[in-house]
């Protein structure tokens, strides 16, 4: 039976798990935290750079002999199959005797799901799954990548008030101001990969990296959606619903322009969208979406949920998850 405060430890294991993404590909960004008696955290973690240290991992070995007896919170079912990088982190946990484990989310990956907790049971660990919505939104890339073999992807667009990304004469530096430019490099710095039209790539040359201080080292890898040879240090895709199009990629961020937009909302590859928009008026400009496909206007409905909106100096943030 699950105890009163469950899921909030597991929210926060999912908030330590985002500081693992993108650096833990090709593994999924994990988070851990073990907890005795009346709330005292002993031990907490999160995949490290390069999938090595797991989660579980980091937590025993800061928890140390006070994981015996604790509660282990994680993200994920701690994997069961053999590494040659490491140990199954089930057998680690079965070490170190902690008296529960609650699991966030099930693991699809064939080699570990529900092995792990099988395993876990075997040694006298008492484990409960609780399907956690932060578990799950904190693994959103790994389990889309595992169980429908794309990567989650987020569409942003930076528009004026009435829907344009440039003038008519093609002239788009800058449509949002510094604040909301600064936080797109925030998501940039999130995502294993960002893609651009060919258009885009040939009209602006656009760099595509992480300029915040600090975070440089995240940039993304760079993606262009043409049917022509990728440019040096590009890699280009043609058919974006082609299986493995986009290899190990868990987070894609998919920046533009209209034709590249168009072409993921018409495909229904959109799972978040960011829009940014700016107190202005263009008039006749570049309109930020291409046609997408819909024959009538009903189709156009009950497909995206407003999950958040903040202000970002003078421009503002909406933030819309695709319904499925």
């Amino acid at each position: 039976m699950s105890a009163p405060d469950d899921h909030r430890w597991l929210d926060a294991a999912a908030a330590l798990a985002a500081r693992g993404r993108p650096l833990s590909r090709p593994n999924p960004a994990v988070g851990a935290v073990l907890v005795r008696g009346k709330g005292v955290v002993v031990g907490r973690g999160w995949t490290q750079a390069g999938g090595r240290p797991h989660a579980e991992a980091e937590a025993l070995a800061q928890a140390g002999a006070q994981a015996a007896g604790a509660t282990l919170y994680v993200t994920l079912e701690p994997c069961a199959h053999a590494s040659a990088r490491g140990p199954a982190c089930a057998d680690l946990v079965a070490a170190a005797r902690p008296a529960r484990v609650v699991i966030g989310c099930t693991d699809p990956d064939p080699r570990t799901a529900g092995a792990g907790i099988a395993r876990l049971r075997e040694h006298g660990i008492a484990v409960e799954v609780l399907d956690s919505p932060a578990a799950r939104a904190s693994l959103a890339g790994y389990l889309l990548r595992q169980t429908a073999g794309r990567p989650h992807t987020t569409l942003k667009l930076a528009t004026s008030l009435d829907g344009r990304i440039a003038l008519a004469n093609g002239e788009s530096q800058w449509i949002t101001g510094p604040q909301a430019r600064a936080h797109v490099h925030a998501e940039r710095a999130r995502a294993d990969a960002i893609l651009v039209g060919g258009g885009t790539l040939r009209a602006d040359a656009p760099r595509l990296d992480v300029r915040l201080p600090g975070l440089e080292q995240r940039s993304p890898e760079r993606w262009v959606l043409t049917r022509g040879a990728a440019p040096a240090g590009w890699q280009g895709v043609a058919d974006i619903a082609a299986p493995g199009a986009f290899g190990l990629t868990q987070y894609l961020f998919v920046e533009g322009g209209a034709g590249a937009a168009a072409t993921f909302l018409a495909a229904d590859r959109v799972d978040r969208l960011l829009l940014y928009r700016a107190p202005i008026v263009i008039g006749d400009g570049v309109p930020c979406i291409g046609d997408i496909g819909f024959a009538h206007l009903g189709e156009a409905h009950g497909r995206w949920r407003l999950n958040a909106q903040q202000r970002l100096g003078s421009d503002l943030l909406e933030v819309y998850h695709r319904t499925r």
